[in-house]
């Protein structure tokens, strides 16, 4: 689950959506190489704490992590066996050195495509058909 210092939103759930941080708090996961990868996006912060998801991995779930090119390839660098999924629009052309660090390629012109080519290459770790949080 992704850490922020950014303020909640309307409708975002703390912790289940994403953890919600004060600078300080970031800070002190940062210090405690307690972030796998972290980056900055305006004037917040965002990441990805290693002890949930090394949890998680152990257990033998999957994890889906929303991050930017960035991020994943920080992600790599200390997570070598994970395996990367690159989504992209349609018509983008992937550059050729970072193609490579990627495991498997989807365009995300339409979710549904999109959900079903995930859970068919990790499977589907709910024992029932996932359905979205009534928002609003």
């Amino acid at each position: 689950m992704p850490v922020t210092t950014r303020p909640r939103r309307d409708g975002e759930v703390a912790g289940v959506d994403r953890v919600f941080l004060d600078p300080a708090e970031f800070d002190r996961l940062l210090a405690a190489g307690d972030l796998l990868e972290w980056s900055q996006i305006g004037r917040y912060r965002r990441g990805t704490a290693g002890q949930p998801l090394r949890s998680r991995l152990a257990a033998g779930a999957p994890a889906l992590l929303p991050m930017d090119l960035a991020g994943a390839l920080r992600l790599r660098a200390v997570l070598p066996t994970a395996q990367l999924v690159l989504l992209h629009p349609p018509g983008y052309v992937a550059d050729p050195v970072t193609e490579p660090h990627f495991a498997h390629t989807i365009v995300h012109g339409r979710t549904v495509q999109v959900v079903d080519e995930l859970v068919g290459l990790f499977g589907s770790s709910f024992k029932a058909p996932a359905r979205p949080r009534v928002r609003g």
